[in-house]
């Protein structure tokens, strides 16, 4: 009878031992956390990856570690940087993020993670992918909306100065009016979806922020591709460069908007009398 009677203490002995054993790797992760996110502010970025690994290590579970571990690595890729060693890290922190989504698909803090660096290392497909997922949770995201527009734009753009290289023009900004038949030709297949999404993005981001002067410089951007696009009409070319100036008064009015918005704030909406 005594020996029955001592299995479930023992049991419960163990069990408790167990608890205790989790409740401190649980402290000590906390503790590996709280030192990563202090080298991640210094920006000792490999110092933060080592200690969210540790963090992970002690409790697996910890989702804002593997968050900010994700975050640390992706803080250490170099845009437009092709070396093996550059895009290892970047897949790096995409694993990361991939692994939040896997426990929140709607993670938008990943997702838009995973869109900045897929354009830092220029997969630029997949960088609107991801944008646009943004866009699908957040549909009132302006920034998002931009985002997708800029990378219309850079790649509209390589494809212009491509082609008129080929046409023996460089990029006059004015829709070029001089390049040949067939060079307009190919702008108009490999720029004209780009161009015309670009402009719906943008005017979707200036409609939700109607001060987003960034928003405004790349819409006068994207109407000179529009411009290039224009081939023989030259009414067309010169409404599209018209599009060009307008946006560019009214980026600066945005500019100037937000300039004296933030004056303000810094008064502290003190009124003088």
């Amino acid at each position: 009878m005594k020996l029955t009677a001592r299995i479930p203490v023992t049991a419960a002995m163990l069990a408790l031992l167990l608890i205790t054993a989790t409740g401190c790797n649980r402290l000590k992760a906390r503790d590996q956390l709280t030192k990563g996110v202090q080298a991640f502010k210094n920006a000792r970025y490999e110092e933060a990856v080592n200690h969210f690994q540790q963090s992970i290590a002690l409790d697996p579970n910890y989702e804002d570690a593997k968050l900010y571990l994700a975050t640390a690595y992706s803080y250490q890729v170099v845009p437009n940087l092709d070396t093996p060693e550059n895009l290892a890290i970047a897949q790096k922190a995409i694993d990361g993020f991939n692994a939040v989504l896997g426990k929140d698909p709607n993670d938008l803090t990943a997702l838009k993670q995973i869109a900045s660096i897929y354009r830092n290392i220029k997969k630029f497909d997949l960088a609107k992918e991801y944008e646009k997922k943004v866009i699908a949770i957040a549909p009132n995201d302006p920034e998002a909306y931009y985002t997708v527009a800029f990378v219309d734009w850079t790649l509209a753009y390589k494809n212009a100065i491509t082609i008129l290289a080929a046409d023996g023009l460089t990029d006059a900004g004015d829709g070029n009016p001089k390049k040949s038949k067939g060079a307009c030709q190919k702008l108009q297949a490999a720029n004209t979806d780009l161009v015309n999404e670009g402009i719906q993005y943008l005017n979707k981001a200036i409609e939700l922020n109607p001060n987003y002067s960034e928003a405004m410089d790349y819409m006068q951007l994207t109407y000179r591709r529009k411009a290039d696009l224009d081939c023989g009409d030259d009414a067309a070319r010169k409404a599209d460069m018209a599009q060009v100036d307008t946006w560019v008064q009214k980026s600066m009015g945005a500019r100037k908007a937000n300039e004296l918005k933030k004056e303000k704030a810094t008064q502290g909406g003190v009124t003088m009398q």
